[in-house]
């Protein structure tokens, strides 16, 4: 991984994400998978495809998923984040149905990619149409969807930059079309005040818990410099903090750490940097303004275990959102477009 890691270390945390989830998958525990599997190896690739005949199909997706995101977490320590956004960008509109993925058609369909919340800055679409390419590769027949390698980008995300591997639920099915719509009104935004992201929330079945909970997602990752020079985005207390030098062609040379301390590692900075009225986005530090939601954001900053089994609760859950019903669905052949020649109406 980036940052000193190793390619012996990325290579023994894919194989070990890989039996950890397979193991979830088969109701074992991870910690007991971790402990007992011991493996030298120079080469997760070459065992994999030395041995493919004898991995189980969902173990070679796992382990075939887990690869394209580790090498990709190499190359860039910031995919990790935008890999989980991808996620919750997708579930958010519509249910984890892979909608956000689809390209737009000029004159016949608009998408949720090219939508204000998402264009030029949901990124990481490139690691999933790796991953699908793989699981070709790798597992002949496996029919897996691209809502699932969604799922299963964002976990590996998680556990490579430092959370706890938890159980993804194979199966999910992708959309034949997408929600412009629905990305501007149901996706949370940065300057939505704390009642906003409650009805938005709960309108996906989360609790106050949750929602906080996943809100920690921001403990990686970066905020574009537009984005943040915003004063309708920004969080008032940290605004004489920034350097808004922002480039005029919106690119993202200039980048703001949406947690202060420890942007590259999955842990519970985040809501210290809201105890301290440091939280990066209004959206994060109206966190602290109920006494409900302050509650659990204490809650997290005092107990960093508290928040990684929280999280991974609220991750499963927000991963069992339905598609709209009534929404046609199949397993896309390439994720970026439907199967066969045509969008199909919600």
């Amino acid at each position: 991984m980036g940052c000193g890691a190793t390619h012996l270390s990325l290579a023994l945390s894919l194989m070990a994400l890989a039996l950890a989830g397979i193991s979830i998958y088969k109701n074992t525990h991870v910690a007991t998978v971790m402990k007992d599997f011991d493996v030298k190896m120079g080469s997760t690739s070459n065992i994999l495809e030395q041995n493919s005949d004898k991995l189980s199909q969902e173990f070679c997706i796992f382990a075939a998923v887990g690869s394209v995101v580790a090498e990709a977490i190499s190359r860039e320590r910031r995919m990790g984040a935008s890999l989980i956004r991808l996620f919750f960008h997708d579930c958010f509109v519509d249910g984890c149905d892979g909608g956000i993925l689809l390209n737009d058609i000029p004159g016949r369909f608009q998408g949720e990619k090219t939508s204000p919340p998402n264009d030029n800055s949901v990124r990481g679409y490139e690691v999933i149409d790796q991953a699908k390419q793989r699981i070709k590769n790798m597992c002949p027949g496996a029919a897996v969807s691209c809502a699932d390698i969604l799922a299963l980008a964002a976990r590996d995300s998680v556990a490579m930059l430092g959370g706890i591997p938890y159980p993804v639920r194979l199966g999910r099915r992708d959309a034949r079309t997408a929600n412009f719509t629905g990305s501007l009104t149901q996706l949370p935004a940065p300057f939505d005040d704390l009642n906003t992201q409650l009805k938005k929330f709960r309108a996906k079945g989360m609790s106050p818990r949750e929602m906080v909970a996943l809100a920690g997602a921001h403990t990686i990752g970066f905020a574009r410099c537009v984005t943040m020079c915003d004063d309708n985005n920004i969080n008032p207390a940290m605004k004489s903090t920034l350097k808004c030098n922002c480039p005029v062609n919106n690119n993202d040379t200039n980048l703001v750490p949406l947690d202060l301390i420890t942007p590259n590692f999955f842990d519970k900075a985040y809501y210290d940097d809201l105890n301290r009225n440091q939280g990066l986005l209004f959206s994060d530090q109206v966190l602290t303004g109920n006494s409900t939601t302050n509650d659990f954001v204490r809650s997290y900053s005092n107990n960093g275990f508290l928040f990684l089994r929280d999280f991974n609760a609220a991750m499963t859950k927000m991963g069992d959102l339905p598609p709209s019903p009534g929404a046609r669905l199949e397993i896309r052949d390439v994720c970026s477009r439907v199967n066969g020649n045509s969008i199909a109406d919600m």
